[in-house]
């Protein structure tokens, strides 16, 4: 897990722990001393989060705005490669001890394939339900009419060749910037008469 994906995944749990720790303290706080409680404070305990409290409700209407939204600006077409590396993880993972299964793998791969992908819906359908949360209707609505205008659809039919050549560049740009600032810091350090 890289620490990217750590931190996504430890920000809900500190808030979690954050809000049981409140919630431990302030019914602590409310309730009278006994004699259990002044020797030792039993461990809070974490609370228990509904469906509903997680997701906002959302209309149709505003649900299909948002789904507008992500598939004309193109943020679902980043979904569709899953799907296949996916399927090549396990027929790799599978055929690499039992190579005699790999023409069955195949049959049954391609079989499951059409069942699969289709479930990649779920995914477009969770980034609409993240974006819905963040943009009203009303600005959904404008947003998914520019990606559906023909400036929109140029901007979108750029996006693949456009980022690619922004990551080459930020890579480039992240290089020089590594050196340009570890030369300043050493010249300042030199001032002070620190060598690194």
């Amino acid at each position: 897990m890289t620490f990217r994906h750590s931190l996504g995944f430890a920000l809900p749990v500190i808030a979690l722990a954050c809000l049981a720790g409140g919630a431990f303290a302030a019914e602590k706080a409310a309730a009278p001393p006994t004699a259990s409680t002044t020797k030792t404070a039993p461990a809070p305990v974490m609370p228990t989060i509904t469906p509903a409290q997680v997701e906002p409700v959302i209309s149709p209407a505003h649900l299909a705005a948002a789904r507008a939204v992500i598939v004309g600006s193109g943020l679902s077409r980043s979904f569709k490669p899953v799907i296949p590396e996916l399927m090549g993880q396990i027929d790799l993972t599978i055929t690499r001890t039992r190579p005699e299964l790999t023409a069955d793998m195949n049959a049954v791969l391609t079989k499951l394939q059409p069942e699969f992908e289709a479930q990649s819906s779920e995914m477009v359908d969770n980034a609409a339900k993240i974006a819905a949360a963040s943009i009203d209707t009303a600005d959904l609505t404008k947003i998914a009419a520019f990606f559906n205008s023909p400036a929109g659809k140029k901007y979108v039919a750029a996006q693949p060749q456009m980022l690619q050549r922004m990551m080459i560049t930020t890579h480039a740009w992240t290089q020089r910037m590594s050196e340009h600032m570890m030369t300043r810091v050493r010249e300042e350090m030199k001032k002070r008469g620190k060598q690194l």
